[in-house]
């Protein structure tokens, strides 16, 4: 392989050909039947039965990413390395920058808007020769009646208007930025990371994937269905929004993918729970029926729960989330998943909570939340600011862990770690956060290899039971849940910085800001005190 990269580099177009073909036959050969190099895992099976003719038609049928690198697990580093750079070296052969950026679409259909009426959009990095497409919904909260949105006109222009959209971007979700301003959204980092960067090493499983990220400009946590009249000061369209994207996306290549995977962070994970069933049935009334549609919610699983302070609703942060939705649903005539409605008609302002709405979905749903979600916490008037908290916060903080772990119990793809944090999918760190030893990164790659061996023995029909998430095979755990007690007791929660001085802080410091009792929790868990210090210094 080394001898073609270097000829492919100095030869010229007559090289290409032979080339590729040598490294699609390379490719596709099974892991476990060739002999890796350089550091890879060797063959841990020399001979293999031949498979059943049915079986070797549905391998040779199938997509070719991702690649399954389960035999090479044990020195995954060193192996995504080399397959970067052999994708590097044939870079000059490609027609198609790696990294290029996502360029800016407008809606052909002009009556779908932004709340201001300007047009709304999406931005693509397409793939040609990949049937598989990401669908990014954007976060950023939301506002409820006249005097909350046009508050967030002046401060959140870019959430409400495209006017200032640039032509191209590889920025990730701003909603984590703006939970952190106060949600005041400034500009955010141009890099796309996590799920949304092309960089196999950064994202194992989708970096080769038609990434489509979907500005969020509606302000109604993806639900509208409200064009602007004369008599409406903003147009609340998201759900639409999110239809319109879908109907111009079949005409680049959807309308053959094997799998939609709708995502989506904060306002646009509770958006991936409202929209998903949605974008299956319009598949499938369209003809579709062989895409596989699936749902990626992250940090959008709030609780309709009891805030620790009341106070009056006057805007979206300090407001409790039900007074909020109730009021917002009505405003921007909110649509919701239809057997939801069913289940709560008159009082639709449920299903926007994922523990609701979650059991009446069809399509498969992988759920990623924060056991101590910064975002819930704020809109229940904890505020981890200033002085440490006290000791009714730090019980109403440990009792939210339980209320969210509860609320999870029933769900069979998830990944929930006792941090305090906000969005995960989009955070460069996103392959390093472990729940029960496993990395997101890897849970989602056995749902997806589960959902895509259910789909060959079911085939394309949706209606088997496509809300159902297949069993794990061995050692590819899908529910995973922290059973930890108090925010940071998972060692690789993300780094903690002081809100005020902006100073790193241990875990044993962040406890101790956080009004943490030693003695106190060494008796509630029923170990020595000096036991469970040594177990925070050392990161346990």
């Amino acid at each position: 392989m080394q001898s073609c990269i270097v000829v492919m580099r100095w030869a010229g177009l007559s090289a290409v050909r032979p080339c590729l073909l040598l490294l699609f036959i390379h490719m596709s050969a099974p892991v476990e039947a060739r002999s890796l190099h350089g550091g890879w895992a060797q063959s841990r099976r020399q001979q293999q039965p031949q498979p059943p003719l049915a079986h070797r038609e549905r391998v040779e049928g199938a997509e070719s990413f991702p690649l399954d690198f389960t035999a090479v697990e044990g020195n995954m580093d060193n192996f995504m390395v080399q397959i970067k750079n052999l994708a590097q070296s044939l870079y000059p052969c490609s027609a198609q920058k790696l990294d290029q950026d996502m360029k800016l679409h407008f809606l052909k259909n002009v009556t779908v808007t932004c709340n201001d009426g300007s047009a709304a959009g999406y931005y693509i990095k397409e793939s040609k020769g990949s049937k598989r497409w990401l669908l990014f919904l954007e976060g950023g909260w939301y506002c409820f009646n006249r005097q909350t949105c046009d508050s967030r006109y002046e401060t959140m222009r870019r959430l409400m208007s495209s006017t200032k959209w640039p032509q191209t971007r590889t920025g990730q979700s701003s909603s984590h930025r703006a939970l952190q301003c106060l949600h005041v959204i400034a500009d955010q980092s141009r890099k796309r990371t996590g799920i949304l960067s092309p960089q196999p090493e950064e994202n194992p499983h989708w970096w080769n994937a038609n990434v489509v990220f979907i500005p969020y400009c509606s302000s109604d946590v993806w639900s509208g269905a409200t064009p602007k009249t004369d008599h409406s000061d903003y147009a609340f369209m998201g759900s639409l929004i999110i239809k319109e994207v879908v109907n111009e996306l079949l005409t680049k290549g959807l309308d053959n993918a094997k799998v939609l995977l709708l995502a989506g962070s904060s306002a646009g994970g509770t958006g991936v729970l409202l929209n998903v069933d949605q974008v299956a049935a319009q598949l499938d009334s369209q003809g579709h029926r062989g895409v596989q549609v699936r749902g990626l919610a992250d940090s959008g699983w709030f609780l309709d729960n009891k805030q620790y302070k009341f106070t009056d609703c006057l805007d979206p942060i300090s407001c409790a989330p039900t007074e909020a939705i109730k009021r917002g649903i009505r405003y921007w005539g909110g649509v919701v998943p239809e057997r939801c409605r069913q289940a709560h008609l008159g009082e639709e302002w449920n299903c926007f909570f994922g523990y609701k709405v979650f059991p009446m979905l069809k399509s498969p749903v992988f759920v990623v939340q924060w056991l101590f979600d910064e975002a819930q916490l704020t809109v229940d008037n904890i505020h981890l600011t200033g002085q440490p908290v006290n000791e009714g916060q730090w019980r109403y903080i440990q009792h939210l862990g339980q209320e969210m772990r509860s609320t999870l119990r029933d769900v069979p793809a998830m990944f929930s770690p006792a941090c305090l944090s906000h969005e995960l999918i989009t955070r460069t760190s996103w392959m390093d956060i472990q729940v029960k030893g496993t990395s997101l990164p890897r849970a989602l790659h056995c749902w997806d290899r589960g959902l895509q061996d259910n789909h060959h023995i079911n085939g394309s029909n949706r209606n088997h039971h496509r809300h159902k998430t297949p069993p794990a095979a061995r050692g590819c755990p899908l529910h995973l849940i922290d059973s930890c007690p108090w925010p940071h007791c998972n060692p690789s929660c993300p780094t903690i910085r002081d809100q005020l001085t902006g100073q790193e802080m241990s875990a044993m410091q962040f406890l101790k800001h956080m009004g943490f009792d030693v003695q106190k929790m060494a008796q509630q868990q029923g170990m020595d005190p000096k036991k469970l210090l040594g177990l925070l210094n050392n990161g346990s």
